[in-house]
């Protein structure tokens, strides 16, 4: 039997980070991971693999960070744990034979699955989803290198990534939306046409609004069938409408989880069991804003849950404070990020807000090479002024002034705050100091509080 201080299950984001912050708070414990595939792909480059990274093999987190933290990694399946005796019964690779490992803490973070809908068709041959399994991505990208016709179900962020990387290739590539417009679940309206805009001008087909009713062919793929009779030619069809959590193994070791929402946890990412904490798509999550549950899956999260779980293993450390949700992606030319409640959110839970918006160029003077636009539109509520969210495009920039946002948020930053915070800024680097959209998009936001007043 193996013994360790701490096990943890799952080495992708939130494996990993937890396994770095344990070591950072409890140097001296030992530490044991585990994980199913021989290697963990980086999950937010998935799409890339397709055409801008072009291979899975350049797509792989390294495990040096297990080797520099002094964490024994094991490859093979946890297939049960025993709470009550503390252990798991892992069986490793290449072998039926079985072994315990004994813990004294453990961290689960088996992550989520690609959501396969009921679709007459799903099972044919050259039907794929995003899995996060090297073999099962190099499988997809032999496929997708035969292909000339592929359809993509599903115009959420990883859908879209897929079709542009496939477009880029110079394939016919289409997209099926259930909803009025793609996106329409993370940016508001504004953000949203300017994504469908680039969209056409790439030369991928939309067709929002249309649900599949059925996947056709003799033997393997040859079309889809949409709700208005409508049929699309395929060779391939990639699945990209969401991911549910994982949650067997907890749930046959008895932890209280749900199939939606995932493997309960606090705040303090413990589950039902004292000594079990769970972290990223496979825990359950709420929101920053109104504390009731949400279904933001990012890596981004996953990480921040693992630092918090990973923190309070022997005594309690940390506090999670929601999910407060930070996307970013860039289709085409067009860079795109959110934060936290956009305007539409905002309505939905009854928030009354003000919006204040201002853009520039990102370099000054706006002659100086690379420059692009930069807008951002910030969010507040109305009765306390406070930031809840924001909007970014077009720079690629964007990335990190929804981060500079994010962490506004998480401050509780109010209009006046930003209007007044101090920054520092270089022609080649950022936005005049007198433009900078930050800062002038509070300054409106107040000029429409006052107003409001």
């Amino acid at each position: 039997m193996k013994q360790t201080d701490v096990l943890i299950i799952g080495t992708s984001a939130a494996g990993a980070t937890a396994a770095i912050t344990v070591r950072r708070h409890y140097p001296e414990v030992s530490m044991i991971a585990v994980r199913k595939e021989e290697h963990t792909p980086v999950p937010c480059g998935i799409p890339y693999i397709l055409t801008t990274v072009g291979s899975c093999e350049k797509n792989l987190m390294s495990d040096d960070v297990f080797v520099k933290n002094n964490v024994e990694l094991l490859i093979g399946e946890v297939t049960a744990l025993d709470l009550a005796a503390h252990t798991a019964t892992l069986v490793p690779n290449g072998s039926g034979e079985s072994e315990t490992i004994q813990y004294r803490k453990l961290i689960l973070g088996t992550g989520s699955s690609p959501i396969v809908p009921p679709i007459p068709g799903v099972d044919l041959p050259g039907v794929y989803m995003a899995c996060k399994d090297p073999v099962y991505l190099n499988n997809v990208l032999s496929a997708v290198h035969a292909a000339r016709r592929l359809v993509f179900v599903g115009g959420g962020l990883v859908g879209l990534e897929l079709a542009e990387e496939a477009r880029k290739r110079g394939l016919e590539t289409a997209v099926v939306e259930l909803l009025p417009h793609p996106l329409e679940l993370v940016f508001d309206e504004d953000l949203i046409l300017r994504a469908e805009r680039e969209l056409v001008r790439l030369g991928i087909a939309m067709h929002t609004g249309r649900k599949v009713t059925a996947i056709e062919g003799k033997g393997k793929v040859e079309s889809v069938l949409l709700d208005d009779g409508s049929r699309l030619p395929a060779d391939l069809v990639m699945l990209a409408i969401g991911v549910t959590p994982n949650i067997a193994l907890a749930q046959a070791a008895g932890l209280a989880a749900d199939p939606r929402r995932g493997i309960a946890v606090d705040r303090f990412m413990r589950t039902s069991h004292p000594d079990v904490f769970a972290a990223g798509d496979c825990a359950s999550k709420v929101s920053y804003f109104t504390g009731l549950p949400t279904n933001v899956k990012l890596a981004s999260v996953a990480a921040a849950e693992a630092r918090v779980a990973a923190a309070n293993l022997f005594e309690v450390r940390r506090q999670y404070p929601g999910v407060v949700g930070v996307y970013s992606t860039k289709i085409g030319e067009l860079a795109m990020g959110l934060v936290g409640l956009g305007e539409k959110a905002a309505s939905s839970i009854g928030i009354p807000y003000i919006a204040g918006y201002a853009e520039a160029a990102d370099h000054h003077p706006a002659s100086m090479p690379g420059t692009k636009t930069l807008g951002a539109k910030l969010i507040f509520a109305r009765d306390t002024a406070r930031l809840i969210g924001g909007q970014v495009c077009c720079s690629d920039s964007t990335g990190e002034i929804v981060n500079i946002i994010s962490t506004m948020v998480q401050q509780g930053m109010t209009a006046e705050d930003i209007a007044t915070t101090q920054i520092g800024t270089h022609p080649a680097l950022n936005a005049s100091p007198v433009a900078y959209q930050l800062i002038n998009a509070a300054e409106m936001a107040l000029v429409s509080l006052r107003k409001a007043h």
